[in-house]
């Protein structure tokens, strides 16, 4: 089993004019990008294989990033399925020249492990260490299910943590 900070993936990016929009603000498909490569890296860290996005979800855009911040964006895998892995991505903007650093963003977003062929190969597991690790490892099996359950893959019946939450014994 591995922890969540072997994949630790930490990337920085200048907010450049040609990412901004007219109200000079970070284009959101930009750090959608952005997030998609630093998670990709935390997923490949952790498999030491291909993987692919599965999915992007719970996005908070919390505060705009602006023309000329640095962007450093922290990625890990919390938690790994059978195939899949989910990692946790959180934003940080950094205004120039002050330094003044403020979390912008936050998401989850899910890899698949492929093979040579593109079939789907098994992952290791995940054991968290620290207080944070643990809470965010034990809400990924509820936002899986939730997902499964968005995509039509799983039957609310079938999704037990999930209605664990909403529905008493």
């Amino acid at each position: 089993m591995k922890t969540p900070s072997e994949s630790l993936t930490v990337m920085t990016e200048l907010v450049h004019p040609n990412d901004t929009n007219i109200l000079g603000n970070l284009h959101g498909g930009r750090l959608l990008y952005w997030m998609d490569i630093c998670s990709a890296i935390a997923a490949t860290k952790h498999t030491h294989a291909t993987v692919v996005t599965a999915s992007v979800d719970n996005v908070s855009f919390q505060n705009p990033i602006r023309l000329a911040d640095l962007v450093t964006i922290h990625s890990k895998v919390v938690r790994a399925f059978k195939t899949s892995m989910e990692v946790y991505i959180e934003v940080f903007a950094e205004s120039m020249p002050d330094l003044t650093k403020i979390k912008t963003h936050e998401a989850f977003y899910t890899f698949v492990a492929i093979d040579k062929a593109n079939k789907p190969i098994e992952v290791e597991g995940i054991t968290p260490v620290t207080d944070d690790e643990k809470r965010l490892y034990d809400g990924a099996l509820r936002r899986r299910q939730l997902r499964l359950i968005l995509s039509g893959r799983m039957k609310v019946d079938d999704a037990t943590e999930l209605k664990a939450l909403f529905v008493k014994p």
